[in-house]
């Protein structure tokens, strides 16, 4: 693995990044770029985040940036973090740390000057690497060149210290090892890594519904998900928290799907595959995972049977999202789920006014009779205008005679 950020990638040509980096001491190594900026560099993956790291205090860098001229926000001040608003972008600046104290969910940390310091209370070997901004040279404290070279994902030190500080890192590390270590020539999973995860598993109901919801829901689109998932199911990683999710079958069958289709991968859509087929179910692990209402409304939907619906019609029902979301789930042919693209959503021509404007009475027969008429329309597959007030025709003059 290379230890020099090639010179000609795009992040380090920001605008107002190097002024920035200027102003927090690089000529005298006092910043470094850190993190997965350099990681996924190094992997020749494109990242969007520029984080850094510095031995200056975050008061002292909410001055000097002010000083300079260049907007800042105490965004983090507690540990440390502020951010830098540059014409390109935020970017993040820590202040080194050390943890004080942990209780798994929280940490309780201290400011210090000390690079390998801050580097060794980093979850995993290829997390902890620096860069110097004017050389680009990467600083490894921990092997995690090597580690990223061999597709390895790998705790700082014991795992199970790493794990006890907080409780996070064991979902943490089966997304890392789906995103970077479960390349099909890679070796199995990190032996002491997983043998703690499994050990640690309960651990996991310490932590909010919504930290393990977030990322879970970033695990499931990783790369190597369905393998990943599958090796979590054998070892138990989602009992204490998800007792609902007992196999991957279905994601796996998903996953090959949507690649199939050429469809992104969906995290709410893959939770649902790893879900029983049922609705009741989707919604308490919706509420549980306190999940956004539209994502539990597809979670609902998406476990349901999709019956002998035609795609059009799925569309109409439920919209293009969750119409996919039903077709990739099933078995049915692969198109329909592509085809999906090319529907044109049409609009029901009838009104509640049409209805009362053939004799039904103001009140709420108007919207029970008004689905009666559009179940018919949809029937016969959107028909136009014209035929549309024949349905309304024949469904009032049914209605008017059944109440006589």
């Amino acid at each position: 693995m290379d230890r020099l950020i090639p010179a000609d990638t795009a992040f380090v040509h920001r605008e107002g990044l190097k002024e920035l980096t200027d102003e927090l001491g690089a000529a005298r190594g006092e910043v470094r770029f850190v993190g997965g900026i350099v990681r996924d560099t190094l992997l020749g993956i494109a990242a969007a985040d520029v984080d850094l790291a510095t031995v200056h205090r975050p008061e002292d860098v909410l001055h000097t940036l002010k000083r300079a001229g260049i907007k800042v926000v105490p965004t983090g001040l507690a540990h440390g973090t502020v951010t830098a608003i540059l014409p390109s972008g935020p970017v993040e600046v820590t202040t080194l740390r050390r943890d004080v104290a942990t209780d798994g969910r929280h940490a309780t940390v201290a400011f210090t000057d000390d690079w390998h310091e801050d580097a060794a209370r980093r979850d995993f070997t290829i997390n902890a690497l620096y860069a110097d901004p004017l050389s680009l040279e990467v600083i490894d404290y921990f092997g995690g060149l090597d580690d990223l070279a061999a597709s390895r994902v790998r705790f700082i030190g014991d795992p199970l210290q790493r794990i006890a500080e907080d409780h996070l890192r064991i979902l943490r590390f089966f997304r890392f090892h789906a995103r970077f270590g479960d390349a099909p020539d890679a070796d199995a999973p990190d032996t002491d890594a997983l043998a703690a995860c499994t050990e640690r598993a309960n651990d996991l109901m310490a932590l909010s519904r919504e930290r393990i919801a977030a990322e879970l829901l970033k695990l499931l689109v990783a790369v190597h998900a369905p393998r990943v998932v599958a090796l979590m199911i054998d070892h138990g990683i989602f009992r204490p928290v998800l007792p609902e999710i007992t196999q991957a079958d279905r994601l796996i069958a998903l996953a090959g799907r949507e690649e199939d289709a050429a469809i992104a991968p969906d995290p709410v859509r893959r939770l649902a595959a790893l879900l029983p087929c049922n609705p009741a179910i989707a919604e308490d692990v919706g509420a549980r995972l306190r999940l956004s209402n539209n994502d539990r409304r597809r979670l609902i939907a998406a476990t349901a049977d999709i019956g002998r619906e035609s795609p059009a019609v799925l569309q109409y029902r439920l919209g293009a999202t969750f119409a996919a979301d039903r077709l990739l789930l099933s078995d049915r042919p692969i198109g329909e789920a592509q085809g999906l693209a090319a529907l044109i959503t049409p609009i029901f021509p009838i009104k509640g006014g049409d209805l009362v404007s053939r004799g039904i009475g103001r009140g709420p027969d108007v919207a029970r009779l008004l689905r009666i008429v559009e179940d018919q329309w949809i029937a016969e597959h959107f028909p136009d205008a014209h035929r549309a007030g024949h349905i309304a025709d024949a469904a009032v003059a049914r209605w008017l005679m059944s109440s006589r």
